[in-house]
């Protein structure tokens, strides 16, 4: 009789607990299940804003090239009016001054644009060598206005390898460009922005835009990244992370390297070269 009751308990034992593990493990299906129609409602909504965003700023671009080719034709008539230099001159400070921030909203739009957009690769065949002489006979004026000076160091083997030709210049191009502008109020006397392809043991390669600038602080090396940061007053804060953005979406990455007072080293790092048969 002992032995039947011990039984019995340990069936009920059994049952019982059978019964809180499957409870257990509906909970926790339930739970998840919520999770991920949060997290799905979440990136609808979030993919609804962006689409609203991007054609927000779509219909401010239109009307706001109206306003500055009307500046523009009312800076003209301004010049044409018979009145007093000193007013003219006045009224004209103002037109200007409309002109210069239309254009500032126009290019914070078209960067934002640029940011938001998504991005079509057309991949070819490309020897980086040639893409960074491209680069730098195209940027030599800029950045020579700005006492800076490009050098060129190219692998000493051609390397060929996939990639959307023009995104990729954009990219080193918009760290270029960040690289003279950190360079260009810079009291050193040797401004360097060197333009480096890098070929590795295991066949990936790299991209470097190097600067002799005076380096970013620690604090904002990951924040340089994040979209309308920027240490400059002029600056749309958009330039490296749609450099980033870029990289990513050819499977690489961009990674920074920077010491305060020595200067800053943005490397592009792509996937492995395609074959020469290919190229």
């Amino acid at each position: 009789m002992n032995a039947l009751l011990w039984v019995m308990l340990g069936c009920a034992i059994g049952a019982f607990i059978s019964a809180m593990v499957a409870r257990v493990a509906v909970s926790r299906a339930s739970a998840r299940a919520r999770v991920s129609q949060k997290r799905a409602r979440s990136a609808e909504r979030l993919a609804e804003i962006g689409s609203m965003t991007s054609g927000l700023a779509h219909e401010i671009k239109n009307p706001l090239s109206t306003i500055g080719l009307n500046a523009q034709l009312l800076g003209e008539a301004i010049e044409d009016l018979s009145i007093d230099e000193q007013e003219k001159g006045r009224m004209g400070r103002r037109v200007g001054a409309l002109r210069n921030e239309t254009d500032r909203l126009r290019g914070i739009l078209e960067d934002f644009l640029e940011y938001a957009g998504e991005l079509h690769l057309d991949k070819h065949p490309t020897d980086l060598n040639d893409l960074i002489e491209q680069l730098g006979d195209f940027f030599h004026v800029q950045a020579q206005s700005s006492g800076v000076q490009i050098r060129l160091d190219p692998s000493p083997v051609p390397v060929n390898i996939a990639i959307d030709a023009n995104h990729i210049k954009q990219a080193v191009l918009n760290l270029m460009i960040n690289a003279v502008n950190a360079m260009k109020d810079d009291p050193a006397v040797g401004k360097d922005l060197i333009l480096r392809v890098t070929k590795h043991q295991d066949d990936s390669v790299s991209i470097h835009v190097t600067d002799t600038g005076p380096g970013i602080e620690h604090a904002d090396q990951e924040r340089i990244f994040h979209p309308y940061f920027t240490t400059r007053a002029s600056g749309t804060g958009l330039g490296l992370p749609t450099a980033r953005r870029i990289a990513e979406a050819h499977g690489g990455s961009l990674e920074l390297h920077s010491e305060l007072g020595k200067g800053s080293d943005f490397a592009i790092h792509l996937p492995a070269p395609v074959s020469e048969q290919a190229s």
